[in-house]
């Protein structure tokens, strides 16, 4: 979303890296068999009644995303999110839980954490920092403390965006804790200072 090219990007959870300077994002060799799974599990899932109920689909490659977000009447869309979890863990798919979001993943780790570890591997750095602000941050949390135990980083902090949605746990395991938007860009306005 943002393409400067001299910056590498991490997406979908982790699953997909573009490195700085490359066209080409690599995909996690371990998705591509599912992707085609996931792909129809959702054409099967995003049903007229489902888009009733204004709960959105959002396509990721190979994670598939519900969000109820703004759905008129919240508790029906939870009906409708709960029995496509139970269709997707019955299929042998995994289901992740967000902040009013279900996603529809395959069997395979896809998770912030070991995106942070699979960017990191091979760069010469010894600090990362990471900003979070919903469950699925935690993943990276853990891993960036589990490479500072390993001795791969010297430091990695771990910025926690606090929010009414958002779980107690970011502000917990955090280094440092923001409020919104405006404290992350605090944070790069004093890091670009120095």
């Amino acid at each position: 979303m943002i393409g400067v090219g001299t910056i590498s990007y991490l997406g979908s959870h982790g699953s997909e890296l573009l490195r700085a300077g490359s066209a080409e994002t690599v995909i996690d060799p371990a998705l591509e068999d599912w992707r085609r799974r996931i792909q129809e599990f959702g054409r099967q899932a995003d049903t007229s009644d489902l888009r009733s109920r204004r709960v959105r689909l959002e396509d990721k490659g190979a994670i598939l995303a519900f969000h109820w977000r703004g759905a008129p009447d919240q508790d029906a869309a939870r009906a409708a999110i709960d029995a496509i979890a139970a269709r997707a863990e019955s299929s042998g798919l995994r289901t992740h839980w967000g902040r009013k979001v279900l996603e529809v993943r395959p069997p395979v780790r896809i998770d912030k954490g070991a995106g942070v570890r699979s960017f990191l591997d091979g760069l010469q750095v010894d600090r990362a920092l990471y900003v979070g602000d919903d469950a699925t941050d935690l993943d990276a949390f853990r891993v960036l403390d589990q490479l500072v135990q390993e001795g791969r980083l010297a430091y990695g902090i771990k910025i926690g965006v606090r929010s009414d949605e958002g779980p107690e746990q970011i502000v917990t395991d955090a280094d440092l804790v923001v409020d919104g938007t405006d404290g992350v860009i605090e944070v790069l306005d004093f890091l670009a200072s120095d």
